[in-house]
């Protein structure tokens, strides 16, 4: 038995070899193959999972790249295998999300402290989801109207290792140690840079990139800000876009990586360096705007509600550092997202849309086309993960659906929250957190967390021996840990050769010929003929 350890463009292979021989040149049998005809030998490049089980923090609102998908591979077929409940608390009120690092939840609410209400951040233990901590951030104050009795803050917190990053509804931007809620450092935006919040108050998340955290402190003639993460002193601080409720992204477009604000202006794009415009894509501002843009290739995306509609424009090189932005379709008045930010697949955006009566759609990317609708899921939230879409309904479910254009089609659903903690109704209305296989939900009065890992799937071993008197090539593919393969499993794996291992990944084409699963294993019987060729096989499995 040789080790074979040269790449292949796969992550994982079983990989045999043979070649016809002559009867002059016998050699020994080896794994059981008739020497008359055959020589072989086993070469094996240990067989692992091609689908990489990784694990994430969700340091941030929206995620670690700041765009609602998820790296990790969850699983997904609940009907068979449901999520498992972790555990399950009553929260005091909050429209705020989750983030996840080090083994805790960070978010903010609202409760009593020295006879009025304030805003807290507060840690959960992700193990049990008891409190760790909580740290008081501000004055907690709704005077437009909010939302009802289980009004709070909307933002998120960021964390950055050792450090968790707050920003109140009215602007107060603290740094917190993530262990023990400590401060390290606060700034007071509006007395610091002659801010002031706008109605319905901050619901912004503060953005997390390299060293510097972006925000809008909607401060007359510099509102846009970035300060170092350190110490809370300011990097830049430049533009004159009054704020909103959007969240900043992060993004690299024509090659060049910005921030990109959605102002009352419309997108402001700038240096994440200088603070420098980079481009401008003037958009109508009417009551609020929450929903975050949307990055696809060099295509940016916006919505914003009460009438406003969506668009999207395509960013190009323009002369010097500059760059162009050209509207490439508008519908005004249409395809609204409240404060749900889509997420987008396959060059369509699949999101909330609506303010009163609410759905959930598909939207083509290049024109702006509805493909399709779906009624129930309220102002809910959704995500991407394991190539599906999960979506929080406001009333408590999670429901997973596939990303098809043409077609509504649900995979699963589990009703996550059902507001017998608070003896209320759900208002689920922000969006989950993944992390390291967990999914994270929370109403405005309660939170749970359901275990979602995917069952651990066995190596696979590729076997090779003889099959009757004329010495016909036998090929099996098996589990190493004896575990019968399943049609559904067996249907992802495929058998492929190469004449020459030197010939690199380009030199290996799949067999035409069946595999025939039988007894739990993938089965290929074929004669080498007298004139085969010497060939090496491997699988890989999708």
């Amino acid at each position: 038995m040789q080790k074979w350890a040269g790449p292949f463009g796969f992550k994982g292979c079983s990989i045999c070899h043979f070649a016809p021989t002559p009867e002059s040149d016998r050699a020994p049998s080896v794994v059981g193959f008739p020497s008359r005809f055959l020589r072989a030998s086993l070469l094996t490049l240990a067989a692992v999972l091609t689908g990489s089980l990784m694990a994430d923090d969700w340091p941030q609102y929206r995620g670690p790249n700041h765009n609602g998908i998820s790296t990790e591979i969850i699983r997904t077929n609940w009907d068979q295998e449901a999520p498992i409940l972790i555990w399950k608390i009553p929260m005091d009120p909050a429209l705020s999300s989750f983030s996840i690092s080090g083994g805790r939840a960070f978010s903010q609410v609202r409760r009593s402290s020295d006879g009025g209400d304030h805003e807290f951040c507060v840690a959960l233990d992700t193990a049990t989801g008891d409190e760790l901590w909580a740290t008081d951030v501000g004055i907690a104050s709704y005077p437009n109207g909010g939302v009802g009795s289980d009004d709070g803050p909307r933002s998120t917190p960021t964390v950055d290792g050792t450090n968790v990053f707050v920003v109140s509804s009215y602007l107060q931007m603290f740094c917190l140690n993530a262990a023990t809620g400590t401060t390290v450092w606060s700034v007071d935006l509006p007395a610091t840079y002659g801010g002031s919040v706008i109605a319905w108050q901050n619901a912004a998340s503060p953005l997390l990139v390299g060293d510097h955290i972006f925000i809008n402190c909607n401060a007359p003639g510099h509102r846009l800000l970035a300060l170092n993460k350190q110490d809370g002193t300011p990097a830049w601080k430049t533009q004159d876009d009054a704020m909103t409720q959007a969240s900043p992204v992060y993004a690299t477009l024509a090659g060049v990586p910005q921030v990109i604000f959605f102002a009352q202006s419309g997108l402001v794009s700038v240096s994440p360096d200088t603070g420098a415009a980079l481009w401008r894509y003037p958009f109508h501002y009417s009551v609020s705007t929450a929903a975050s843009p949307v990055v696809s290739s060099n295509m940016v995306y916006c919505s914003a509600a009460y009438g406003v509609g969506a668009g999207a424009v395509r960013i190009g090189q323009g002369t010097g550092s500059a760059l162009t932005a050209t509207e490439v379709w508008r519908t005004p008045g249409a395809s609204m997202n409240h404060w749900a930010t889509p997420v987008q697949q396959g060059g369509y955006v699949y999101g909330v849309y609506g303010q009163d009566s609410t759905s959930l759609r598909c939207v083509s990317l290049d024109a702006g086309v509805e493909q399709w609708r779906q009624s129930g899921v309220g102002l809910g939230g959704v995500l991407m993960v394991s190539g599906v879409i999960l979506v929080s309904t406001d009333s408590g479910d999670l429901v997973l659906v596939a990303p098809d254009p043409t077609a509504y089609t649900e995979i699963a659903r589990i009703t996550a929250l059902d507001g017998s903690l608070s003896g209320q109704p759900v208002r689920c209305w922000n969006v989950p957190a993944i992390s390291n296989g967990r999914i994270y939900v929370r109403s405005t009065l309660e939170a749970a967390c359901f275990d979602v890992t995917p069952k651990a799937v066995s190596k696979l071993k590729l076997s090779i021996g003889s099959a009757g008197s004329g010495g016909n090539l036998n090929l099996s593919i098996s589990a190493q840990d004896g575990s019968p393969l399943d049609p559904t499993r067996a249907a992802q794996i495929d058998l492929l050769t190469t004449p020459d291992l030197a010939l690199g990944a380009a030199g290996w084409t799949k067999l035409p010929s069946p595999l025939t699963l039988t007894n739990g294993q993938l089965q290929l019987q074929q004669p080498p003929g007298p004139a085969s060729p010497r060939l090496f096989f491997k699988t890989q499995e999708q």
